[in-house]
């Protein structure tokens, strides 16, 4: 079974609300919605607006959520991707993203 999530890179915190409540409409559970920022301050900002959730150390395991304390910030996000089986690739696409200002929406779960 893939376990790729579905993946949308928006703007700013009014898209990221609107892409939420679409996945909503389709299917997804808010628990299983997640949305991430360059930096932690926006990505609580946005989760909090949104009403999305923020990857945590559930999504990580706890090695990872401890070596992300020590990693760059690049690092930090791309593990945060990869936890929610983002491939490499995709994960290395998706920090330009957000290294650009835009923010990344990721959905897990059922359609």
């Amino acid at each position: 079974m893939d376990k790729r999530p579905r993946i949308s890179v928006v703007h700013d915190a009014n898209e990221a609300r609107d892409q939420v409540r679409l996945w909503v409409l389709q299917g997804h559970n808010k628990e299983e919605i997640y949305v991430l920022a360059h930096d932690d301050a926006r990505t609580d900002l946005v989760a909090d607006y949104s009403d999305a959730e923020k990857i945590g150390m559930s999504e990580e395991g706890l090695w990872n959520s401890i070596a992300n304390m020590f990693r760059s910030q690049g690092d930090e996000l791309r593990a945060k991707l990869k936890a929610l089986h983002v491939p490499d690739a995709e994960a290395e696409r998706l920090e330009q993203e957000l290294d650009d200002g835009k923010i990344v929406l990721l959905a897990t779960g059922g359609r």
